[in-house]
C-alpha cells in the first residue's frame, strides 16, 4: 500500500460524513439540483466529490466496481484504507465508479429484482462538466422544472422504463454533484 493512500480522508469524519450524506440525499431527493460537497482529497483522477461520496456511502459491506481509468492502484489502496470496501465485478457491485464510456454497458450492473428492487447498483459518473441545463427532467422531487447536462439520453430513458428496477446515478465534477434516480423521466429529443 502506498503511503499516499493513508491521507486524503475526512479530517473530521463524524461531521464531514454527516454533511456529505445530507448533500447526497438532497441530490437524490431533488434530481437536477447541483450541490457542493467536499472534505475528501482522493488520488487523481478521482474527484473531490466522488471521493466524498465513497467515504460516506461505502464500507466493508459495499462492493465497488472501478471502471476504466479509475481502476488504479492508488485508488484501490485509498478505498481499501479509508472504507474497507471490497472490489467487485460489475455484475456484483453495489457502487460503480468511472467515466460514462468506461461504465458501459449498463446491462452489466445489478438492476434489483421484483421482490428486492433496492438490490441494484448506484453508478458514480465522473464528468468534465456538470450544469443545471440540457435535458429536461420530471418526476418525484421536481416541483416545476429541472434540467441536467447528461452524457446521453437513450440510456436514461431506458433505465426509467425499468422502474421499479433500474440503476441510480450520481454525477460528480470537481467538488460538485447531482443525482438522477431511476424514477426521473427524461424529456429531450436528442443528447445534449
Amino acid at each position: 500500500m502506498h503511503s499516499e493512500a493513508l491521507s486524503g480522508g475526512f479530517a473530521d469524519p463524524p461531521i464531514q460524513s454527516a454533511q456529505a450524506f445530507r448533500k447526497v440525499m438532497e441530490a437524490m431527493a431533488r434530481p437536477g439540483t447541483i450541490h457542493e460537497i467536499s472534505g475528501a482529497e482522493p488520488p487523481v483522477p478521482l474527484s473531490q466529490a466522488a471521493g466524498s461520496v465513497l467515504l460516506t456511502l461505502c464500507d466493508g459491506d459495499t462492493p465497488i466496481h472501478l471502471a476504466g481509468g479509475h481502476d488504479t492502484e492508488a485508488i484501490r489502496d485509498w478505498l481499501a484504507f479509508h472504507t474497507g470496501a471490497p472490489l467487485a465485478a460489475a455484475s456484483e457491485c453495489m457502487f460503480a465508479l468511472g467515466r460514462w464510456e468506461a461504465l458501459k454497458p449498463l446491462s452489466a450492473y445489478p438492476l434489483g429484482t421484483p421482490e428486492y428492487p433496492d438490490r441494484s447498483a448506484t453508478l458514480i459518473v465522473e464528468c468534465d462538466e456538470l450544469a443545471a441545463e440540457g435535458v429536461e427532467l420530471s418526476g418525484p422531487g421536481i416541483e416545476a422544472r429541472a434540467a441536467l447536462s447528461l452524457p446521453e439520453v437513450a440510456a436514461f430513458r431506458a433505465n426509467n422504463a425499468l422502474f421499479p428496477l433500474g440503476l441510480d446515478f450520481i454525477f460528480t465534477c470537481g467538488s460538485r454533484l447531482a443525482a438522477l434516480p431511476r424514477t426521473t423521466r427524461i424529456h429531450a429529443p436528442e443528447a445534449c
